[in-house]
């Protein structure tokens, strides 16, 4: 399995922004897919994940109410929806998935960087 992720951008605080991360090279119905963040100078921080099979979602204290995850089994595609966006979300966001049999995410798209202004 790759994973790629992409939408990030600038924006201003308040704003929205819908990150994708596309999923390719098997099937990917027993997987769950994560997204992380990572701010300069911080550890890497988990956001939230989706079961792919069944659309179970969790979501870490800092992302419940504003952020939400949803994915596209056609397209193969998950979503990480960014909304009333803080100068403190500006990081990194990552896409990672790990098959159910394990335990530990595996495999890791490249990022993209969201910046939000003041």
């Amino acid at each position: 399995v790759q994973l790629q992720a992409f939408g990030g951008g600038l924006v201003q605080a308040g704003g929205s922004l819908r990150l994708s991360c596309a999923a390719s090279g098997r099937t990917f119905s027993n997987y769950i897919m994560g997204w992380f963040r990572q701010a300069p100078g911080k550890e890497r921080e988990f956001v939230g994940s989706i079961n792919w099979s069944v659309g179970r979602v969790v979501y870490a204290d800092s992302a419940e109410g504003r952020f939400t995850i949803s994915r596209d089994k056609v397209k193969n595609t998950g979503y990480l929806q960014l909304n009333s966006l803080k100068p403190e979300d500006t990081a990194i966001y990552y896409c990672a998935a790990y098959h159910r049999g394990q335990t530990e995410y595996s495999v890791w798209g490249q990022g993209t960087q969201v910046t939000v202004s003041s």
